[in-house]
């Protein structure tokens, strides 16, 4: 075992504060990596919280990591060490279910291994990326390209795949009339993403306050959902909305702003319930759907687009001393987008 540096929640109501955990030693399959940077999510917050069930605590959060390859086990061809390397949401899957055997790990019927919060394969809790080192199975690491700087890269192993995964599922690009509710961490990215695939993108978000970024960030209209006027204008507009947002929001407005066989996608996770009433689905045959993370191939998959048109997280890097008052923060949206944790800064 190995002793490494790391932030952790002792608890639902304390800060998280520095601490050390252990590491596996380096099977044969193995990767050690050494974290450069550390993405905090939406996801960890609710995560450390409380707000999605029971938490072992203590517990390390983290799941958008990237980082260089310090140690591989005897068997491992993929990954050297010295390799730009990235771990998202999951570090195992059972490999065997039809999912997993279909390259969709993430929908694995015997439960993915998460990143942190989850029992791993010797029975111990995974620990997340606020942390110096990780150790990981080869086949749940990806490549980070060297077009994409570091910093900007770890929010893709969340942010990215969770928004590339249904815009290329549902087919976005020419032609195509794409919504993105919200232009948060996951906002920003659906938009940049989008736009890159060739889609007429608009963004929907609750004031204009961010207007300027969104039409920097690609989107070709931006609309003000406070503005009760916003879902007239734009009835049966989109063939396919992204629904980014970990808020309740009211599902029958932004479903009739669909087209003809047109879908809302839900990627935001909001802990209470969202209620839909049925008539608004028959209306034009609309889709209500929801879409969790992304596969290893496909992950990889966004990682090299990424790369190919030069995109990236817009990011604000923070020491780990910060990451208290960066989930502050988060919660009053204030952040454009992502908070990076610069992780030797934990040395």
């Amino acid at each position: 075992m190995r002793t490494v540096n790391a932030i952790a929640a002792p608890s639902a109501t304390e800060p998280l504060a520095p601490t050390t955990i252990e590491r596996r030693d380096v099977g044969p399959k193995d990767v050690l990596i050494e974290i450069r940077y550390a993405g905090i999510c939406h996801s960890d917050i609710h995560t450390v919280r409380g707000e999605w069930g029971p938490v072992p605590y203590p517990l390390v959060v983290g799941h958008e990591i990237v980082g260089v390859v310090a140690e591989v086990g005897a068997e491992v061809t993929r990954h050297a060490v010295g390799d730009r390397v990235g771990v998202g949401c999951m570090v195992n899957s059972c490999r065997e279910c039809d999912n997993c055997r279909a390259g969709e790990e993430q929908y694995c019927l015997n439960g993915n291994t998460g990143t942190y919060a989850a029992t791993d394969r010797d029975g111990t809790v995974t620990q997340g990326g606020y942390s110096t080192h990780v150790v990981v199975d080869e086949d749940f690491v990806l490549r980070v390209p060297e077009a994409i700087p570091y910093e900007g890269a770890a929010p893709l192993l969340c942010a990215g795949i969770t928004t590339y995964s249904p815009l290329a599922h549902w087919g976005a690009g020419p032609g195509k009339k794409v919504a993105v509710v919200g232009l948060g961490g996951l906002g920003h990215m659906a938009v940049k993403i989008a736009h890159a695939m060739g889609a007429e993108v608009t963004v929907l978000s609750q004031t204009l306050s961010k207007k300027d970024d969104g039409l920097r960030l690609g989107a070709d209209h931006y609309y003000a959902t406070g503005d009760p006027a916003t879902f007239e204008v734009l009835e049966n507009r989109f063939d396919l909305i992204v629904n980014t947002v970990s808020a309740v929001v009211d599902l029958d407005a932004y479903l009739s702003l669909l087209t003809l066989d047109g879908t809302m996608v839900n990627v935001g996770a909001p802990p209470e319930a969202l209620p839909v009433h049925v008539f608004t689905l028959f209306g034009n045959r609309r889709s209500l759907a929801g879409s969790s993370i992304g596969g290893i191939r496909e992950t990889q998959e966004m990682l090299d687009f990424c790369a190919e048109h030069g995109l990236a997280a817009d990011v604000e890097v923070i020491g780990a001393d910060a990451v208290n008052e960066a989930y502050e923060r988060v919660l009053r949206s204030d952040v454009r987008y992502r908070f990076v944790i610069d992780v030797p800064t934990l040395a």
